[in-house]
């Protein structure tokens, strides 16, 4: 990459890195601060479920405000319904506005991350498309790994001190945006005005798509992750006796490695391989891994297994983005969104099912994980012999 594109990376890569490590900031302090309102497990997922639903609705729209309207304007506002929401939740100890304030959030994350990513596309060529999403990707993946640890040590000073820390990070990332980040599309790309559609009129529109199977893909991704994430914890102290911190160094270190793989391996792998052999092979190794967590009779296998998970997670979201982006075209736009959309559904879905099934049986989210896994290694294997697989970069 040039210089130019470099600096443009770096605070796309900051940008990205505020609005994950803030919302990770708060993960820490969100149990006790549920129970200092009288709130408990219930509170807690709606949350979840809340930010993730508004991001959903509002994703297919985004994409196209994006596409008509310029990558910087949505990313400065995004950035700002952030900011707003985290502003929110520190002033209010409503449970109704805490709601309020994770709709305001899914919205901001909606309006952001797809106009990231678009600006991506427009400033990388083919080639260098890979690598600058998963720059982009790990820096998610750094935010997911900091910014808890940031919200533990804060806490220390006082519950809702985290809070006020996200939201003037925020606006302080608003401001550096506004000053530095140059709108990426040229006067000519922009899409003529159009009436909003309904969000399910844009999903039945992906159908038809050329990259419908990746973004089914993406769904089932971030199922299996979430699902697998929102009963770890329980899993390793109901089986294994761990303790909080013997799961903070699990969530850390697959943070990290998740991290290293986007920076430094991924670009390599995919030139090496091309984007469909990575996808069908990694899709293999994930589906692994969920056999190998019905095995694992000690923490420390359990931790290898879920190590092996989230690597090859790691290399599966930047594929996927990258290979829904080269076959967008013009689309950049409606399709980060859409990208952005079926990513939120399995982040509803995921945590909800798998809490379900958990209470029935304690593997049954791992055994669903596998079975969704392997059937999706077969779509897509299906999928790349029906049509011309992109071509490896060299």
């Amino acid at each position: 990459m040039s210089p130019e594109q470099r600096k443009k990376m770096i605070i796309l890569m900051i940008n990205m890195f505020i609005a994950i490590g803030s919302f990770g900031i708060i993960i820490p302090i969100l149990p006790a601060y549920l129970m200092s309102i009288g709130e408990g497990g219930t509170a807690a997922g709606l949350m979840i479920a809340i930010f993730a639903g508004a991001q959903l609705i509002v994703s297919p729209i985004a994409g196209k405000w994006t596409d008509q309207y310029g990558r910087r304007k949505m990313i400065i506002a995004g950035l700002s319904g952030l900011a707003l929401s985290m502003f929110v939740f520190y002033f209010s100890d409503s449970i109704a506005v805490l709601y309020l304030s994770r709709v305001i959030g899914g919205i901001g994350a909606a309006l952001l991350i797809p106009a990231i990513f678009a600006y991506v596309a427009d400033i990388t060529t083919m080639d260098q498309r890979a690598k600058g999403n998963s720059y982009i990707s790990a820096s998610m993946s750094l935010g997911i790994v900091i910014g808890p640890g940031i919200g533990g040590f804060l806490a220390d000073f006082g519950l809702k001190v985290p809070l006020l820390v996200s939201a003037l990070v925020g606006v302080v990332a608003v401001i550096f945006s506004a000053l530095v980040l140059k709108e990426s599309m040229g006067a000519d790309s922009h899409i003529p005005e159009e009436s909003p559609e309904p969000m399910i009129k844009k999903v039945g529109q992906s159908f038809s798509k050329p990259y419908f199977i990746p973004l089914v893909i993406t769904l089932v991704m971030s199922f299996g992750l979430m699902a697998y994430e929102s009963v770890l914890g329980l899993f390793v102290d109901n089986e294994f006796g761990a303790t909080p911190k013997d799961i903070a160094i699990m969530v850390t270190t697959t943070g990290i490695v998740s991290v290293v793989v986007q920076l430094f391996a991924v670009d390599r792998i995919v030139r090496r391989l091309g984007e469909a052999a990575v996808l069908n092979i990694f899709l293999g190794v994930a589906a692994g891994g969920f056999l190998l967590s019905l095995f694992a009779s000690s923490y420390v296998m359990f931790f290898v297994v879920t190590t092996i998970i989230f690597f090859s997670t790691s290399i599966l979201r930047p594929v996927l983005t990258t290979l829904i982006s080269k076959l967008a075209g013009n689309e950049q736009g409606f399709a980060m969104g859409m990208n952005n959309s079926y990513m939120s559904i399995g982040n509803v879905l995921g945590p909800l099912l798998a809490g379900l099934l958990y209470d029935v049986h304690i593997t049954y989210p791992f055994i669903l994980g596998l079975i969704v896994l392997i059937i999706t290694m077969f779509v897509s294997i299906t999928w790349k012999g029906r049509r011309n697989p992109l071509p490896a970069i060299k």
